[in-house]
Order: C-alpha cells, then sequence, then structure tokens
C-alpha cells in the first residue's frame, strides 16, 4: 500500500470516527440534565474523537508528504507545486487547493475539540457532539468516493491518470509520471501565505466554540449558562479572526501592485462580514453577563456567525462567484454538496431557536441614554447594518444564479465601481463604530447621570475638536485636496474613540483597576481607521510622468501621466527624488542580498542555476567565487532602482519584482516599500522588456584585434585583455574532445564603470563550430567571438547594439499607514488582555480610590 493509498483510508478512518464520535457524544447526553452524562456513550465519543484526530493528522502527514516527495503522479502534488520550491512554500501548497484548506479547518477543529475535552467536562457531551457533526460534512467534502453513482467529495489523493484519464500519455504509457508540477500561483509564493491561511482557518475554526455552545444551550435548555464560555472563545475568535484578516491585507499590500490593502473582492468581503458579526456577538454576550438584557441578539448573532462562515466557504468554493473575484478556489463539482452543508446547520439553528424562544429571558429594563448598554447595543446594530450591506452587494452573483435556476432573468448586477460603492457605506460605518466605541467606553466604566456623562465627554471631546482642526489646517496647508464631510466626520470620530477609550484607561490605572482589553481595541481600532483615512484618501502618486513622452499607445492616459520612464544607469527625477535604475537582480538561497544579473552566467538547460563571473559577497563575506555554481530562482527578476532625497540627501534602494507570465495576465508585478514612520514609499514596475521576447540588434560589426587591442564601440570603448579555456562547470555541456575559449573583454562605459564580457568560442571534436555570445545589458552590448587565427594571433569579435535596458515605475506615498498596521497590533493586544482577565477573579478596587459614583464592573 503506498502512500496514496494511506492517505485516503486514513480519510475514511477520520469520517466514520466523526460518525461514531458524533454518535456516542449524542447519546452520552440524551434526555440528560447539564453535566449528568452517560458515562459509558461519553468514553466511546471521547475515543472515537481521538481516532478521528489521529486519522486527521495521517492525512495531514500523507498529503505533505506527497508534495514534499515530488510524487506527481498525484494530481494535487504536480497542480501545486513544483521540483524548485523552497519547503516553506510546499507547505503553502498545502492548503493552496481547496481539499489541503479543508484539511487545515478539519485539523484546527481537532486541535479546539481537545482543548475543549480537556476543560469543559460539563459541557463536553454536547458541545462535542456539534463538533463532531460539523467534522462529518468537513471530512465529507474530501471523502472522494462515489455513492451510487453520487460524487462524495474531492479526494487529495486521486492520481493524475484518474483525474485526467483522456491525455494521450497515458493511452501510451499509463505509468507515464511528470518529471516537474505546475507549481505554486506566483503570488501565493511569500512568506504571508506561509502563515496567514493558518491564522484565518484558525479563526474560522472558532467561530464553531460558541456556535456549539449555544446550540448545546438550547438543546440542553440552559439558555444562559453557555454565555460565560462563549464569550472566552469569541474573544480569542474576534482576535485571530481579525488579525488574520489584516495579514491578508498586508501581503496584499506587499505583493500586489493596486497601490493598497483591501479591493472588497467577494472573497475579502467573505470573510470581513462574519468577522464584523462576530464582534457584534461579542459585544451582545457581554450586554447579558453585565446587565443581563439581549440575551436573544446574542443567541442570534452568535449562530448567524457561524451561519456566514459557511456561506462564505459556499461563496468562494462552489464557483458561483465566476469572474466576479480573482481568487475564489476553484470549483471542483462540490457546490452542491456545499449547500446541503450550508442548509443543514440553517435549518438546525433555526429550529432550535424557534423551538426555545419564548423561553430565552428577556430583560424588562428599560435602556436610557445614560447605560453604557444602549450604546453597546447599538454600536453591535451598526456592525451588523455594515455586514449586511457588504452582504447584500457580495451576493449579487448568488441572487442571480438562484433565480436563473427557475429561469428567472435577473437584472441585478455588481456596482461598476465596487470600491467607491462599498466606501462609500462602510466609511459611515467607521465614523459610528469610532463614535460609539468612545461613548460606551466612557460610560462601562461608572454609574451614569447628566453631570457625570458630560464630565467624562468633555476633555477627550474638546481635546477631539481642536486634534482635527490642526489635522484639516495641515493637510491644507500640505495641498492636499480639500476635506470632505465624510472625511472630516471620519477624522474627528477615530480621534475621538482613540482619546476617549485612552482617556478611561487612565482613570482605570489611576483608581487601580485592571487593564481594560474592550479599550486597548477600541483604541487600535480607532487608529486603524485613522491609518485607512490618511493611506487611503490621502495617498499621493509622485511618479508625475513630466516629460512629455507618451510612453505606450497600449497605457491608459492615467498610466501614461502617472509613471516614469527610467533608462538604466542614466538618473532621472521624481518628486523631490533623484531615482537611478542600475539593473536587473535575483534571488539566491543563502545569499541574504539579491544578485546582479550580471554576475551569473546563466547554465544550459537548468534555469535554476548559474555560474558565478566573480566573486559573490555581501559586505567583506564571500558566498561564491568566480566559477562555481550556485542556485537560483529565476521566475522573479528584482530591479534595482537607487532613491536619493535631493531635499536631505537621504539615499535607500528598493527592489521591485516582476515575472513575465502569460498565463495570470502578462506582467506580474509585486512592489517594494520604503517605510518611514510618518508614510510608505511604495513602488512598483509598471513595464520593462519582454524578457520571453528576442531583442532586436543592430547588424553584428566585426573586429580583429590581438590582446590587449582597445575596440571602439559607438560611445564606449573596449580592451580585449586576455583568452583562456572555458570551465566546464559554466555548463555548456561539453563532450570530451571539445574545445572552449573564452575572451576577457573590459568595457568602460559611462564615469568609467567597468564591465566584463565573456564570449565563449567552442570547436567540437567532429569540427564543428559553436559560439556562446555574452551581453553588457547595462550598454546594451551583444558580442560573440566569431573566430580565433592562432597564426596571426588575431581574435575576430562581433558587435551588436541593442535598445538600452529600463523601466517604467510607479511609485506612491502613503501617508501615516503605520496607523492601521499599529492599530491592528493594539486591537489583538485588546483581545488577548480580555481573554486573559476572563480567566481570572476580578481585582477588587480600594475603596479610598473609587471617586464618587463609579462601581467596580467587569471589562469588556
Amino acid at each position: 500500500m503506498n502512500i496514496g493509498d494511506w492517505g485516503h483510508l486514513s480519510v475514511i478512518v477520520a469520517f466514520v470516527a466523526a460518525v461514531v464520535s458524533t454518535l456516542g457524544y449524542y447519546m452520552a447526553s440524551r434526555g440528560r440534565a447539564l453535566g449528568d452524562t452517560d458515562a459509558a456513550w461519553l468514553r466511546f465519543g471521547r475515543g472515537a474523537f481521538v481516532v478521528h484526530g489521529v486519522a486527521v493528522i495521517g492525512v495531514i502527514v500523507a498529503l505533505f508528504g506527497i508534495i514534499h516527495g515530488h510524487r506527481y503522479e498525484y494530481y494535487y502534488a504536480w497542480s501545486h507545486s513544483s521540483n524548485h520550491l523552497p519547503v516553506y512554500y510546499m507547505i503553502s501548497c498545502f492548503w493552496e487547493g481547496q481539499e489541503g484548506s479543508f484539511l487545515l479547518w478539519i485539523f484546527w477543529h481537532v486541535v479546539i475539540g481537545a482543548f475543549i475535552i480537556r476543560g469543559s467536562r460539563q459541557w463536553e457531551a454536547p458541545v462535542m457532539a456539534v463538533f463532531a457533526f460539523v467534522q462529518i460534512f468537513l471530512m465529507s467534502m474530501i471523502l472522494g468516493v462515489l455513492v451510487g453513482g453520487l460524487k462524495l467529495g474531492s479526494s487529495p489523493f486521486i492520481l493524475m491518470k484518474e483525474f485526467m484519464p483522456d491525455l494521450p500519455v497515458y493511452k501510451l504509457n499509463p505509468d507515464f509520471v511528470p518529471q516537474d508540477g505546475t507549481g505554486l500561483n506566483a503570488l501565493l509564493q511569500n512568506y504571508w501565505m506561509v502563515i496567514h491561511p493558518p491564522t484565518l482557518f484558525l479563526g474560522f475554526a472558532l467561530t464553531l466554540v460558541p456556535f456549539a455552545y449555544a446550540v448545546a444551550g438550547l438543546w440542553k435548555g440552559e439558555l444562559t449558562q453557555w454565555v460565560s464560555p462563549a464569550i472566552r472563545w469569541s474573544l480569542v475568535g474576534g482576535g485571530v479572526l481579525g488579525v488574520g484578516i489584516m495579514m491578508g491585507a498586508y501581503w496584499a499590500y506587499e505583493t500586489l501592485n493596486f497601490g493598497g490593502y483591501w479591493n472588497w473582492d467577494p472573497v475579502e468581503n467573505a470573510v470581513y462580514i462574519p468577522w464584523l458579526v462576530l464582534v457584534a456577538a461579542l459585544h451582545a454576550l457581554v450586554l447579558w453577563q453585565r446587565g443581563k438584557t439581549g440575551l436573544r441578539t446574542a443567541f442570534s448573532l452568535v449562530v448567524a456567525t457561524f451561519l456566514l462562515v459557511l456561506y462564505a466557504t459556499f461563496l468562494t468554493r462552489s464557483g458561483v462567484l465566476g469572474n466576479a473575484s480573482v481568487h475564489s478556489f476553484t470549483d471542483l463539482g462540490l457546490s452542491g454538496q456545499l449547500l446541503v452543508y450550508l442548509m443543514a446547520f440553517v435549518v438546525l439553528s433555526i429550529a432550535l431557536l424557534v423551538w426555545r424562544w419564548k423561553q430565552i429571558p428577556v430583560s424588562e429594563k428599560e435602556l436610557t441614554m445614560y447605560n453604557a448598554e444602549l450604546w453597546v447595543f447599538v454600536g453591535a446594530t451598526v456592525l451588523c447594518l455594515g455586514a449586511f450591506q457588504v452582504l447584500f452587494t457580495t451576493s449579487i452573483p448568488v441572487w442571480n444564479a438562484l433565480v436563473g435556476f427557475f429561469g428567472i432573468k435577473s437584472n441585478l448586477a455588481l456596482p461598476a465601481d465596487q470600491i467607491a460603492h462599498y466606501t462609500k457605506f462602510q466609511l459611515w460605518l467607521g465614523v459610528l463604530v469610532a463614535l460609539f466605541s468612545g461613548i460606551a467606553q466612557l460610560l462601562w466604566w461608572q454609574r451614569n447621570d447628566k453631570e457625570t456623562v458630560l464630565n467624562s465627554i468633555s476633555i477627550p471631546a474638546i481635546l477631539t475638536l481642536l486634534g482635527a482642526s490642526l489635522g484639516i489646517l495641515l493637510v491644507r496647508q500640505n495641498g492636499a485636496h480639500q476635506m470632505s464631510l465624510p472625511y472630516i466626520a471620519l477624522l474627528t470620530t477615530g480621534l475621538f474613540g482613540v482619546l476617549a477609550n485612552l482617556s478611561m484607561l487612565l482613570q482605570l490605572v489611576r483608581r487601580g483597576v485592571r487593564l481594560s482589553g474592550g479599550a486597548v481595541s477600541h483604541i487600535g481600532i480607532a487608529l486603524m481607521l485613522l491609518g485607512i483615512l490618511a493611506s487611503a484618501g490621502y495617498s499621493k502618486i509622485i511618479s508625475q510622468n513630466t516629460s512629455g513622452l507618451l510612453y505606450s499607445r497600449q497605457f491608459s492616459e492615467e498610466d501614461n501621466r502617472d509613471n516614469v520612464l527610467l533608462w538604466r544607469n542614466d538618473p532621472g527625477k521624481m518628486g523631490p527624488y533623484e531615482l537611478t535604475y542600475t539593473g536587473q537582480y535575483f534571488d539566491a538561497p543563502g545569499v541574504p542580498e539579491y544578485v546582479s544579473k550580471e554576475l551569473l552566467f546563466p547554465v544550459v538547460n537548468d534555469e535554476y542555476k548559474a555560474v558565478a563571473r566573480g566573486e559573490i559577497k555581501v559586505g567583506e563575506k564571500v558566498y561564491y567565487k568566480a566559477g562555481d555554481t550556485l542556485e537560483i530562482r529565476p521566475e522573479d527578476t528584482y530591479y534595482r532602482v537607487a532613491y536619493k532625497n535631493q531635499e536631505s540627501g537621504d539615499e535607500f534602494v528598493l527592489f521591485p519584482r516582476a515575472q513575465a507570465n502569460e498565463e495570470m495576465g502578462g506582467l506580474l508585478a509585486s512592489p517594494d516599500i520604503k517605510l518611514f514612520w510618518d508614510h510608505d514609499i511604495y513602488s512598483h514596475v509598471s513595464s520593462v522588456p519582454d524578457p520571453n521576447k528576442e531583442k532586436d540588434w543592430s547588424e553584428v560589426k566585426q573586429y580583429s584585434v590581438a590582446m590587449n587591442d582597445t575596440l571602439f564601440l559607438n560611445d564606449y570603448f573596449a580592451i580585449f585583455k586576455n583568452a583562456e579555456p572555458a570551465h566546464n562547470t559554466a555548463g555548456l555541456g561539453l563532450n570530451p574532445g571539445d574545445v572552449a575559449v573564452q575572451g576577457d573583454i573590459i568595457v568602460y562605459g559611462e564615469k568609467n564603470k567597468q564591465y566584463h564580457a565573456h564570449p565563449i568560442f567552442i570547436v567540437g571534436k567532429s569540427g564543428m563550430v559553436g559560439r556562446v555570445a555574452d551581453e553588457v545589458e547595462d550598454l546594451g552590448l551583444r558580442i560573440t567571438l566569431d573566430n580565433i587565427d592562432p597564426q596571426k594571433g588575431k581574435f575576430t569579435f562581433g558587435v551588436a547594439t541593442t535598445q538600452k535596458d529600463y523601466v517604467i515605475l510607479k511609485a506612491m506615498e502613503k501617508p501615516f499607514i503605520n496607523l492601521l498596521w499599529s492599530g491592528t497590533l493594539l486591537m489583538g493586544l485588546g483581545f488577548g488582555i480580555a481573554v486573559v482577565q476572563r480567566g481570572r477573579k476580578p481585582k477588587p478596587v480600594p475603596a479610598a480610590k473609587v471617586p464618587r459614583g463609579a462601581k467596580q464592573v467587569q471589562a469588556a
């Protein structure tokens, strides 16, 4: 039995064990009060879940084994990996496909389930019954079996010849195995793709926990006890999912070239929606625990969060989005199965809610404007409305597909400018969230009346108005466009959110009360909103075309206007900077800096290897000597652009990268970013000479010279220094008896910069003659060693010229974008503080330090 068979067997075992565990936990809790479980059935269910977990780990080991071992007879390995991927990108290959990402989700459920088994004895049976039931559906997605002619799931262990049986090669050779795979998507070859998906799927998995507690509470009639454990798990889930979303935003910022970090793509929206509802649910849970109000809302939002995660899964994996998303998963024919999965839990959840709805306690407490609970509830409502707006627009393709199924034509279409559409609504969501988070936090920690509320709000409000006024003046002074009303509102409320929560934190410190995780998170979110306002609203293109040239008729008017043309080694001006494009570089594993292409001689028939022309060193450390063979990653070319600020004299270097990728639309460019405390310089190439297109060379001009003679090459001159045997390590593929000679020519370019060219002349054992040209790309020269006359000591060189190398570059200034990233860290820190605090007993407040009207309360 081979590794694929073991993997598939492990999938089947994990699926069966999930079914058995569900049965065991259900029977252990059936007809019994909470905590009163049937011990035999409980052990049975727990044991089956352990078997399930071991089998899941077995599936993971098998799948990674076929990827790491380059087992290209398996379709999953062939379609997602390749021979030259480093190990950390092979990890990304694991979850690039649908099956691997489902497996990652399943794995996190196993890990979380282990924590619940260990720490939730009273709730274990009913909660784990829900967990195991969910695992049945998830495992079915990767089962890959036929049941009565119906395909159930897609197996990651399917063989190539089974997945594509009609390929002619399998008719000629049924045992054919490809030598290499298609490789990992170029955009996913980034370190964030190693950590972002696991974080995101952990966030998805964590939404199951409060859902499972809510369902268990409804099932067992314990309609209030579930709230306490659900809050802590919701805090963990909210923090992890929020940070995971922002990891994806940072990946987009440094990998894609649209100039931002959020593009309102349907897949992005599908993650954003459940996070908003989860945060709203968390606030509703806290409202019940503190004020015994909003329990029905808490039930509804906790359930809705998990159902929205399932809906997001359906959106991104069913193919219903079609071309509406650039990075949804390929449809594997699982749309019907996904729909059954979604509807099963929708029906179950709604049925339980309807059954217990009238029994759910309702508060008779009347809320006034001086109740913090009112503002928390309003804030939660705003989050839900924001989620609904995004959900409605994102679901337009789903609605069209649904009515189309019944033969009805829908006139609904996605907005032409989706960024403007979403921003128009979500900007006001940010305004209200920042405002209500500040007000609620100020009122949360004290008994309130008109006087105490005014006293609490007055100082943050005054400082906010002063700060907003100063901000508006600075924007105008710096020549930016006039601030619109929505921008002024977001600036003002964002500042208020920071100052109000900071004011309350300082008061808590003075009282000796523990730090409020909620306040820290609110400060982080307010900073994120300010960072979004500054970096997106006032991003400035600094690469204005002042040359008067039309770079390309294929460019839009905007592209011709907003890019600069940089000829190699010719300084050009861009705003306050002088830019110099100095050449192309490659990434060489083991070398801490990029290696100039000029120092590399390509190896014939192996693009992933090169021979060092000279010493490759960083600082004083030599990594490779001349003639050494080294590995390179040729997919991406890094373009070295030196920046010099003409006002301050500061200098730095950026390496924006690009690759020619016809399957992904031609030039695939990623930015490089220079970080400053108050702004980023964000640069990417918009156009480069096509590396796959043959250059247009001039007619060859021949020079017959002896050693140490000088050649005059248009604007440059060169000296022929020497001729020597060529090293076989250059990858020439020489056979015994073949002779190869390489010339050593020093070309003097601008400012007497020296370049070494080594054209090669080969005489085969059979008398056949071959030539290997060498290029000096900086100068647009190609030199060949055409002939050798040993009797006269003469060497004939052919020289052709072409257009100099260039890049067309776009650069933007992103002001105060660090507020967004630092706010993300604070938000995550606040969630973490709240999680820790939930596991501790409240610290009593010293009576002498409690001001009049204040009371001790539990942190949000």
